[in-house]
C-alpha cells in the first residue's frame, strides 16, 4: 500500500479529520500538510474505491 493509499484509507476507514491523519503520518516520520491530504482524497478516493469494487469478495472465516 502506498503512502497516499494509506492516508486516504485512514481518512475514510476511521472517519478522521485531515489534521488527524496528518498527525498520525507525522508520528511515522511523514511530513504532509492537511491541504495535501485533502487534494489526495479528492483525486484518488474514487480510484481506490473502484479498485475495491473489482476485487474478489473475501470468504468468511469458519472456525
Amino acid at each position: 500500500m502506498t503512502m497516499i493509499q494509506h492516508a486516504v484509507w485512514l481518512y475514510h476507514r476511521f472517519a478522521l479529520s485531515y489534521r488527524d491523519v496528518q498527525e498520525l503520518l507525522h508520528q511515522r516520520g511523514i511530513q504532509v500538510s492537511h491541504e495535501t491530504l485533502r487534494e489526495w482524497n479528492m483525486k484518488f478516493a474514487s480510484l481506490f474505491a473502484e479498485d475495491l469494487r473489482h476485487r474478489e469478495p473475501r470468504l468468511p472465516v469458519v472456525s
